[in-house]
């Protein structure tokens, strides 16, 4: 049984406590409600704008043509025949040019348009594919003689070029551009199928010919050396020549400036620009005399293309028989 005199404190007590607790209970549904609907919201996160896709570097330009051939529709001439189909039309042209007998007597009648471009594009580099060129080999072995002790080219070997000279002296320059413009889809055809894409046959035409133009004139005994098998140039700087140029020097000054004569007048109907020489044309050094040294910058020896795919034969062209 409760005391009580004591009932007015349990009762208290208990109102205490009740109290106490209401209050405990309204404070935190009041931080609760504060939290839920006054607190600062938490910041977002920043959105970082999406990366911009980057864009693929735009190709270069294609290099500018420097030496354009007229215009095919400009020149109403009949359509041609495919390029592994040409060798009738290439050789009908080239009889009306040089003559039926010359043309049996010096072509290689197969495959004419893709030798000569293959030809054309290796005479400035240090080979040229024998089995590839357009034109029958000079008969006869090379003839040398012996001059104080040195091998040297003799007088009698520029002679074995006669026939060919006779043939190059009778080319109409002029009449030889038309025919040259009149099939020069197929010489580009060639020259892209060598790996040259998006480059301009008439354009490396033009450096060859410069390059060739650029053979210096040498005066006097060639001194030649035979190292192995085959006759080699005793001074290491015609031997460095391109190929192109060491053919020049071989066949004698006098057929060199015959020909040299021949480009100079091809060159002119092919473009309206003067030659643009890779190397200074000035006479040679005799053999066994020192050269003066190239002027700085001036490019000599230089390929006038970028290194770039080199047509080449199945097999290994032979080493030349000089």
């Amino acid at each position: 049984m409760w005391n009580k005199a004591t009932d007015p404190e349990e009762s208290f007590r208990d109102k205490a406590i009740w109290w106490s607790a209401g209050i405990v209970i309204a404070a935190a549904i009041a931080i609760g409600v504060y939290y839920r609907f006054y607190s600062p919201m938490p910041a977002t996160p920043a959105q970082h704008p999406a990366a911009a896709p980057q864009q693929a570097p735009a190709p270069p330009p294609a290099p500018a043509i420097q030496h354009p051939v007229p215009p095919a529709a400009e020149q109403s001439q009949a359509p041609l025949p495919p390029l592994d189909k040409s060798d009738p039309v290439m050789q009908d042209s080239l009889v009306g040019l040089l003559g039926k007998p010359a043309v049996a007597k010096f072509l290689v009648a197969h495959h004419v348009i893709r030798d000569v471009v293959v030809t054309v594009d290796n005479l400035p580099r240090k080979k040229v594919a024998a089995e590839l060129r357009p034109l029958q080999p000079t008969p006869g072995e090379t003839i040398v003689e012996s001059q104080g002790g040195a091998t040297v080219l003799s007088q009698q070997n520029y002679a074995r070029y006669a026939p060919l000279m006779d043939a190059v002296r009778s080319v109409d320059p002029k009449a030889l551009a038309a025919v040259y413009f009149r099939l020069y889809p197929l010489f580009q055809q060639a020259y892209e199928s060598l790996g040259y894409p998006g480059k301009y046959f008439n354009d490396r035409l033009v450096q060859v010919i410069d390059s060739l133009l650029a053979t210096p004139d040498v005066q006097g005994p060639i001194e030649l050396v035979r190292p192995k098998v085959f006759y080699q140039f005793a001074d290491p700087k015609l031997e460095a020549l391109p190929a192109g140029q060491k053919l020049l020097l071989r066949m004698g000054p006098q057929n060199a400036a015959l020909i040299k004569s021949k480009l100079k007048a091809f060159r002119a109907a092919i473009t309206a620009q003067p030659p643009q020489m890779t190397q200074p044309s000035q006479p040679a050094p005799a053999a066994g005399t020192a050269a003066p040294p190239p002027p700085a910058g001036s490019g000599a020896q230089t390929s006038p293309l970028p290194p770039g795919t080199q047509a080449k034969p199945s097999n290994p062209p032979p080493q030349p028989r000089f």
